[in-house]
């Protein structure tokens, strides 16, 4: 029996896990994965009434076919909000110590003995910061298991990073028994610190609309054949405009993420309207609208957009919603025609916000930028090259008629939670 895991009984295998990860608030993609990685495995053991494996409040969502898993959660949360990420604070390094010192009594108090990690993005501070985290935690524990959601550290301190830095973080990093990856792409990335082992597993989501085929598809399909019929010059009745939500010459567009200049913010404004331009221009009555949903990491880009919103005829054809409920925000994806999200985000791992996208059978314009490809289809139209405004006009023009129903199906085969948690599982089963 491996010694990450330990026994109960002769029937009983529980691998025990002490989650060193933070969970929402801030939410991004990295928290919210680590709070459904949680809720799937039964929550935080630490905080139940009853510790004990063989409990009967424990939360069951396990299969039978993978072993239980016991999380032991430290929410190291550094950060305040998302204009936070990255700042450096004194109160940080004290928080520090006191998640490392929560990280060891939960070693000793509970017998746990597998590290769960996710390391830091190629960011100095972020580094040295992994750095003590792992000089004070790493020795206490037999196993350790980093999940990789952000990509390019190994790049970085092969390639950017002083030789002191680089021994550092070869001598902190190297060697841990499971290195889990999100996609083919970062396997290289995560292979530069020698794990003895590296598995991918894929991002997955619980299905945001499970009444898809009933209640979004027949409507969907009517509007992409309502704009097929305008494109064609043809006029709509008025039924055919009631099944198309009234507006059928109005194709809303979606940009879903943190308000930033390489997240694709002002990639997708741009490409919007170059869009529009190009329809006017051959007399289509079609028109796209875009509606921008996240908040602003700094002071530079709200400044910036507020200043676009407010030209003339900007409102028109865009408008900005800010921070959104996860019910104004699925009822957004419900309401979208297309998503765009043209990143080119450096540490950009794979955006849950696009395998959302995908679950409401979403037509998507994204870049050719690093995992991203590998969610979408070979060859597929919607992706253009970073930094390409242009493109992603071309994209959304194109996309006007697009069927997005084949990416529901890639969401159900693909990137449902269920397979990510049953993946997540055999993976790190795989530690002994």
């Amino acid at each position: 029996m491996g010694a990450g895991f330990a026994r109960e009984d002769a029937s009983h295998v529980f691998m025990k896990l002490a989650v060193f990860a933070h969970i929402p608030p801030p939410a991004h993609g990295q928290s919210l994965s680590i709070k459904r990685m949680l809720d799937g495995f039964g929550g935080d053991r630490a905080k139940q009434s009853a510790p004990g494996p063989g409990s009967a409040t424990r939360v069951e969502t396990r299969t039978e076919s993978r072993p239980d898993i016991e999380c032991y959660h430290i929410d190291a949360r550094f950060s305040r909000d998302l204009e936070d990420l990255g700042a450096v604070r004194f109160t940080k390094a004290v928080v520090l110590f006191k998640y490392c010192a929560k990280a060891l009594w939960l070693r000793f108090r509970y017998g746990v003995r597998t590290l769960y990690y996710v390391p830091c993005p190629p960011r100095r501070s972020s580094l040295y910061r992994d750095w003590a985290i792992l000089l004070l935690c790493r020795w206490a524990y037999p196993r350790l298991v980093f999940h990789w959601h952000a990509v390019g550290l190994g790049e970085w301190v092969e390639n950017n990073a002083t030789a002191l830095e680089r021994a550092a973080t070869h001598w902190l990093f190297d060697r841990a028994d499971l290195a889990i990856v999100l996609s083919r792409y970062n396997q290289p990335d995560a292979a530069r610190f020698h794990p003895r082992a590296v598995e991918v597993v894929a991002n997955g989501i619980a299905d945001p609309c499970p009444d898809f085929a009933q209640a979004i598809a027949p409507r969907r399909m009517a509007r992409v054949e309502a704009r097929r019929q305008l494109r064609l010059g043809h006029s709509l009745s008025e039924p055919d405009c009631a099944r198309a939500g009234g507006d059928p010459e109005r194709c809303r567009v979606l940009f879903l993420g943190h308000c930033s200049r390489d997240k694709g913010l002002f990639d997708a404004v741009t490409g919007v309207e170059a869009a529009n331009r190009q329809l006017a221009a051959q007399g289509s009555p079609l028109r796209f609208h875009l509606t921008v949903i996240g908040g602003y990491v700094d002071a530079d880009t709200r400044i910036e957009f507020e200043r676009i919103l407010e030209a003339p005829g900007r409102r028109e054809c865009i408008e900005y919603l800010g921070r959104a409920s996860d019910d104004a925000k699925w009822s957004a994806f419900r309401e979208a025609d297309l998503f765009c999200f043209p990143t080119y985000f450096a540490w950009e791992g794979q955006p849950a916000n696009v395998i959302e996208a995908m679950a409401f059978g979403l037509p998507v314009v994204t870049t050719r930028w690093r995992a991203i490809p590998e969610l979408l289809p070979e060859n597929y139209t919607g992706l253009v090259e970073p930094r390409s405004p242009d493109q992603v006009a071309a994209a959304l023009v194109s996309a006007l008629t697009e069927d997005g129903a084949p990416h529901r199906a890639a969401f159900e085969k693909r990137f449902t939670v269920q397979r990510h948690l049953d993946t997540l599982a055999a993976a790190l089963a795989k530690v002994g």
